[in-house]
C-alpha cells in the first residue's frame, strides 16, 4: 500500500522530502515511503520501478479514497530520470472549475477580469518533470480536451494566449472513479481516457492485504509516537482481532487516523478492544478469528514489535483431516516455520532482533533454523 494519500493542490519539488532509492525494493517493507509486504504490494513495486524507467509513458492510477495513489505517483517520479525537476500536484476536485484551467495552463495578462499580471501554469511548472493530476475524473470535458492536447502535441496555450508552448512533462493520474464507466456514460473523454490509461496501476485496498496491518500499525504507532511525550505501546489481542475484522472503507488513511486518535487517548499504554471506538468493536463480533496467535493465548503484547506475528495464517485447509486424524506435529512444525520466517523477514535477516520479537533465546533460534535447513533466510 500506500501509507497516506495528500489532498494538497500546491506545488512541490523534488527536494521535498526526497527519499533514498532502496538497494532492492522488493525486500523491503519500506518503498520510497511506502508500507508493505504482502504479495500485492511487492508487485506493485516492482511496477512503479519500471514505470519509472520508461519516463514517457503516461500513467494512470486507480484506487479507492485513502489508499495512498499520491504516494505512487511521488514514487514513480522520484525512481525516474526526471527526479532532479519539478514535481507537481494538482487535486482537480479540490478547485473549483473556473480556476482550474488557469491553475493547469496560466494566463496572459488581461485574459479575464483580475488578470493583472500573467501567470505560469502548472503544466509549465512541470516542465520537464512530472504533473499528478489527482481525482481527474472530476474535470470538466473542455479542460480534458486541453490537456488531450497537452498528450497528443506536447504543447499548451495560456488562457488567453495565442501561441502555443511546447512542454516536456510526463502527466500521471490518479481517480477512484471507474473512468471506463464514465466513458460509456459519455462523463469522460474515450480518446483522453485511452491516452491516460496506457499503463494502468492498480492500488489494493487495506481490507484486501490485511497482511500488512501489523506493518503498517508499528510504522503509524512510530512515526506519530515521535512527536508525543507518551507513545502509544501497540494494541492487544482481542485489540487486534477488531482491527483484523474491519472493512477498512478509508483504508490506509482510516487506520493512520486511529492510531493517531488511539495515542491522544491511551499515549504510554497498550490499547485493548474496550478502548477502540465502537465500530471497530462490533466489527470483531461477526467476524472469525484472524490468526491463530489469537486462538492460542489471550496475553496482551508487549509492543508493535510483536504485531506482524499476526498475520501468520494458520494451517486450516480442510485437507489436512482425514478419518486417521491429522499428523498434529506436522502442523506444529509447519506453523512454528511460518512464524521463524516471518519474523526474520520482519527484522531483515537480522536473527537477534528475530529472537527478542519470538521470546526465544537466540541461540534457541539459531538451532531451530539449522535443523530447519532455514540458514538462506
Amino acid at each position: 500500500m500506500p501509507v497516506q494519500e495528500e489532498a494538497s493542490s500546491s506545488i512541490i519539488t523534488d527536494k521535498a522530502g526526497q527519499a533514498a532509492h532502496p538497494a532492492n525494493p522488493m525486500t523491503d517493507r519500506i518503498f520510497q515511503g511506502i508500507i508493505g509486504n504482502c504479495p500485492q504490494m511487492r508487485r506493485l513495486f516492482e511496477l512503479i520501478t519500471k514505470l519509472a524507467e520508461d519516463d514517457l509513458s503516461t500513467v494512470l492510477i486507480q484506487g479507492e479514497s485513502g489508499t495512498g495513489k499520491e504516494l505512487v505517483a511521488k514514487a514513480i517520479h522520484a525512481r525516474s530520470p526526471r527526479v532532479k525537476n519539478n514535481f507537481v500536484p494538482v487535486n482537480c476536485a479540490a478547485i473549483p472549475d473556473e480556476l482550474l484551467e488557469s491553475e493547469l495552463f496560466g494566463h496572459t495578462k488581461g485574459a479575464f477580469t483580475g488578470a493583472a499580471n500573467a501567470k505560469i501554469g502548472r503544466i509549465e511548472y512541470a516542465d520537464g518533470g512530472s504533473l499528478f493530476l489527482d481525482e481527474i475524473g472530476d474535470m470538466k470535458p473542455v479542460l480534458q480536451a486541453k490537456l488531450l492536447r497537452v498528450l497528443q502535441e506536447r504543447e499548451f496555450e495560456p488562457v488567453g494566449g495565442l501561441k502555443p508552448i511546447p512542454v516536456d512533462v510526463r502527466i500521471i493520474a490518479a481517480t477512484h472513479c471507474n473512468l471506463e464507466q464514465m466513458v460509456e456514460e459519455g462523463r469522460f473523454r474515450e480518446d483522453l481516457y485511452y491516452r491516460l490509461s496506457v499503463i494502468p496501476v492498480n492500488i489494493p485496498p487495506l481490507r484486501k492485504r490485511k497482511d500488512d496491518l501489523p506493518l503498517l500499525i508499528k510504522h503509524f504507532i512510530k512515526n506519530i509516537g515521535r512527536q508525543r511525550k507518551k507513545p502509544l505501546q501497540g494494541f492487544d489481542n482481542q485489540a487486534m482481532q477488531a482491527l483484523f475484522s474491519c472493512n477498512w472503507r478509508g483504508n490506509v488513511r482510516e487506520l493512520e487516523n486511529l492510531v493517531q486518535h488511539m495515542t491522544v487517548l491511551y499515549g504510554g499504554a497498550t490499547v485493548r478492544l474496550t478502548d477502540l471506538p465502537e465500530k471497530y468493536q462490533s466489527a470483531s463480533d461477526n467476524t472469525p478469528l484472524q490468526s491463530s496467535c489469537m486462538q492460542q493465548t489471550d496475553e496482551q503484547i508487549p509492543g508493535p514489535e510483536q504485531l506482524s506475528l499476526f498475520s501468520t495464517p494458520a494451517p486450516e485447509n480442510g485437507t489436512i483431516w482425514s478419518d486417521e486424524g491429522v499428523d498434529f506435529k506436522a502442523l506444529v512444525n509447519d506453523f512454528e516455520t511460518q512464524l521463524i520466517r516471518q519474523a526474520l523477514q520482519m527484522t531483515d535477516g537480522n536473527k537477534k532482533e528475530a529472537a527478542k520479537i519470538l521470546n526465544l533465546k537466540r541461540t534457541t533460534l539459531l538451532e531451530k533454523i539449522k535443523k530447519k535447513n532455514m540458514q538462506d533466510l
